[in-house]
């Protein structure tokens, strides 16, 4: 019988290596895993040759393509997630959790195992055009980037632009992809009746930091680039500082504001780190690994924001903290703000002009008339 005196793990347990080009250092088990997997020394003195981690795509069976929410901090109630999982590799990244449904790693599994719906556009047609459907905003980026890599080859968000552009039904997007400046094409059309607008998400000007930090997301100065080219293309176009890192990136909040308003960015928002569930342990690997003279200072202004924890879940201080820092990082962001004329304009997208082709008509038409033959049988 064991003794409960004795260690859990084996005391031979190593540390994952470190894989060029990705966010996470390790992979540990979901919470919902009985199991707890690790990785320990077998005794040999010899190094090992590991293979590179490579993306591995699996098709997303989903029957259905809008998710709605109901927080009252968020501004939107219903969202397209193209893909589940992201090649960026945020470290932050407060999505990361929603891997461990699938019984897979919030870890390395959350950057190199992506789920993508390649139905996205007849499921969207059929949702848009279902009598009950009530026209509004439609968000993408929120939980995953629809920019990310893959989407180069698989256009799953493409496609989606282009059935929401059929129907005249409004879109917002955040990325960190200059990816997205391939499809301004339909971006710059519906901006101009008013059905369309974008924000970069920028952290940091500081190519080095981005790249430890956010390893295949478009550099800095490229996705300044993607805002001016939305701007010159007619695309209102902002800026998310997000998120503010105390002590690793909150000082460049300023200088952030000012590069994206002299590329055209015209609104701007921000929001304060947020490490929910298995993101305190994975942001507090990589910050010990990659920034370890700022690592404690960082934990203990985060904790300084969240009541003495690392994160807390409530509506309306989870995106931005409390207490005397996040005070100051909000107050330091409306001035920059007012300095730089951001934010002066709203733009209220048009949900008015939404209607339903006839060729989507006809396509439910046939559907029901298939599916009612079906039943014959």
């Amino acid at each position: 019988m064991k003794n409960p005196a004795e260690p859990l793990y084996p005391d031979d347990e190593i540390a994952q290596p470190q894989h060029n080009g990705r966010g996470a250092l390790s992979n540990a088990s979901s919470r919902f895993d009985d199991e707890r997997k690790i990785r320990t020394n077998d005794g040999w003195d010899i190094d090992d040759e590991l293979p590179p981690l490579k993306t591995t795509l699996t098709r997303d069976a989903t029957r259905t393509i809008l998710a709605r929410n109901t927080s009252p901090d968020i501004p939107f109630d219903r969202s397209i997630n193209p893909y589940r999982g992201c090649e960026h590799g945020c470290i932050y990244c407060f999505a990361r959790p929603t891997h461990a449904y699938l019984g897979l790693s919030p870890g390395l599994d959350f950057e190199t195992k992506i789920l993508f719906k390649p139905e996205a556009a007849k499921l969207l047609t059929a949702e848009l055009a279902a009598p009950k459907y009530r026209c509004d905003i439609v968000a993408m980026g929120t939980n995953t980037d629809p920019y990310q890599p893959v989407e180069r080859e698989l256009k799953v968000t493409r496609s989606i632009l282009k059935v929401l552009s059929d129907f005249n039904n409004p879109v917002g997007i955040v990325t960190k992809g200059h990816l997205i400046t391939r499809d301004i094409d339909i971006l710059a059309d519906m901006a101009r009746r008013n059905l369309a607008e974008v924000f970069l998400s920028i952290t940091t000007l500081d190519k080095d930091l981005a790249r430890d930090m956010e390893p295949r997301a478009s550099a800095p100065h490229r996705r300044l680039d993607a805002i001016k080219r939305l701007a010159d293309a007619g695309v209102p176009v902002g800026v998310m500082t997000a998120p503010m890192i105390p002590g690793l990136n909150d000082h460049e909040m300023e200088a952030i504001l000012e590069a994206a308003a002299k590329a055209g960015a015209t609104r701007a928002g921000f929001t304060v780190l947020r490490l929910p569930l298995e993101i305190k342990d994975l942001f507090d690997e990589w910050l010990r690994a990659n920034r370890p003279d700022r690592a404690e200072r960082v934990l203990s202004l985060v904790r300084q924001m969240r009541g003495g924890a690392l994160y807390q879940a409530e509506f309306g201080t989870r995106m931005r903290g409390e207490g005397p820092i996040a005070q100051l990082i909000a107050a330091r962001f409306q001035a920059g703000v007012k300095r730089l004329g951001l934010n002066r304009i709203r733009y209220r997208l048009d949900t008015q002009r939404f209607a339903v082709p006839e060729s989507a008509r006809t396509a439910l038409v046939d559907a029901r008339r298939d599916a009612r033959q079906m039943r014959l049988f």
